[in-house]
């Protein structure tokens, strides 16, 4: 499923217009990008969780010539499913 499905789906489910939908899912994503940039946890009950991590820098190997290169850290978004969720996937 992608964005533009989603919103369809939204529309459909909760019987609006798909500007209407397409209003509430663009701004429920703005507000959780801005929510992980500001290192929050975003928490949605019952769904799970996403959240800013840090990778760690380390040492990895060029695979063109086999040298040793550094490799910066990273920031990354996680998501970490709830009970719930897992629950209902198995």
């Amino acid at each position: 499923m992608n964005k533009a499905d989603l919103i369809e789906a939204v529309a459909a489910k909760a019987e609006v217009s798909r500007r209407d939908a397409e209003a509430v899912v663009e701004s429920a994503l703005a507000i959780i990008e801005e929510s992980l940039i500001a290192g929050e946890i975003v928490k949605l009950s019952g769904f799970g969780n996403f959240e800013k991590k840090v990778r760690a820098a380390r040492v990895g190997t060029n695979p063109a010539d086999r040298s040793k290169i550094e490799i910066p850290e990273r920031k990354t978004v996680v998501f970490k499913p709830s009970k719930t969720l897992k629950e209902k996937l198995q």
